[in-house]
């Protein structure tokens, strides 16, 4: 029960903020922008005081620690990657193109409309 009510509390302060932002519209924008994300940090640190926020942390961590463990390709093999597609891709489309302009030449042919 603790949680919903935290978790609806992080809510009210945001829908609060987001009001507020366009209720005070005759105050400068800057203002209301940092009251909006002051209120945003408020209310995140509401939420991750519930069950869900610990469990979304946890995850974030375990994330982490999992982005260290990924090993990166190097710029050669990522140019060479990237080549490689570019090239796939020039090919397929130049048979796409072909089987396009094959088609069209035997629908004209069998309607009637070709030369």
């Amino acid at each position: 029960m603790a949680d919903k009510i935290k978790l609806s509390l992080a809510a009210l302060i945001l829908l609060g903020a987001v009001a507020a932002f366009y209720v005070l519209g005759e105050y400068p924008l800057l203002y209301r922008v940092l009251g909006l994300l002051a209120a945003a940090g408020l209310s995140a640190l509401v939420a991750l005081q519930s069950e869900a926020g610990r469990n979304a942390r946890d995850f974030l961590r375990g994330s982490m620690v999992e982005i260290r463990k990924v090993v990166w390709p190097t710029r050669k093999e990522t140019t060479q990657t990237t080549l490689i597609v570019i090239i796939m891709v020039i090919i397929m489309g130049i048979l796409l193109w072909l089987l396009d302009m094959f088609l069209l030449w035997a629908v004209r042919l069998l309607t009637g409309q070709g030369a």
